[in-house]
């Protein structure tokens, strides 16, 4: 299990989407894996905060933090019955903030990777889970994450058959459970999320090393070949040099969901 996406929105433009309190001063990310640190908005004693988590969901009733290797994602489908997630989404729902993902297609050079990214390049919020879990032999506290997943829409069905659910901002309040905790509401975010005004584009495969973590990940190149039409229509630039890391292997499952 693997997976990539990208957060390179200014900190103010954040501030303002998520109505945070304080500004959080973050360094532009091309190419976020799990187990990694990322920025979570979630509710907090004084509200709506932004806080660094580990993507990968350790459940609190978990032994050790190797359980996160399994949950980077949660299905919709499923994640109000599985028992690593149920507790996380009636109670610690949160907002992951990203402004691409990459997903990975089959090709006659190997895994091609793509970018999915909004089309005027806006940051995204990502419907999330997070829970805390406190070692039982040092007191360790790690505060964890998961991004939900659910079938395609209809532009990234030709690329792949999942995608992320993304919650548009009018109902983050509904999502973090401020107020009532509505859970029919939310329930009905990840049934009618979409990928509308979404783009894609192929990427070099810099971004199938996490250590290449550098703007060049997010350039578009062009490629040719029996690929669906809408994804070949974008991809237009220079190719990263090869040089630079991009010959490593792509995610195993070639997809973050």
């Amino acid at each position: 299990m693997c997976g990539r996406y990208s957060l390179t929105t200014p900190p103010e433009a954040m501030y303002q989407l998520f109505g945070l309190k304080e500004l959080v001063n973050l360094a532009p990310r091309y190419n976020i894996a799990p187990s990694q640190s990322v920025p979570v908005v979630r509710i907090g004693d004084a509200g709506r905060e932004m806080a660094m988590m580990r993507w990968g969901l350790i459940p609190s009733w978990s032994k050790d933090t190797s359980f996160a290797a399994k949950t980077i994602n949660a299905r919709a489908e499923t994640v109000a019955e599985k028992p690593s997630f149920r507790k996380a989404f009636k109670s610690s729902r949160c907002l992951i903030p990203a402004d691409g993902y990459y997903e990975w297609v089959k090709g006659p050079d190997g895994k091609q990777p793509w970018l999915f990214q909004r089309a005027d390049k806006g940051v995204m919020a990502f419907a999330g889970l997070w829970d805390r879990w406190v070692s039982t032999e040092d007191g360790e506290v790690v505060d964890s994450c998961s991004i939900i997943v659910r079938s395609a829409g209809e532009f990234t069905q030709a690329l792949h058959h999942r995608m992320p659910v993304i919650t548009p901002p009018d109902q983050f309040s509904t999502w973090l459970g401020e107020g009532a905790n509505d859970m029919e509401a939310v329930q009905r975010i990840m049934d009618d999320a979409t990928d509308e005004g979404m783009t894609v584009h192929a990427v070099s495969k810099l971004v199938n090393a996490p250590r290449n973590d550098v703007p060049a990940c997010l350039e578009p190149i062009e490629l040719s070949g029996e690929l669906p039409d809408e994804l070949l229509a974008s991809g237009n630039n220079d190719t990263p040099d090869a040089d630079e890391g991009g010959e490593d292997e792509p995610p195993a499952q070639g997809s973050l969901f």
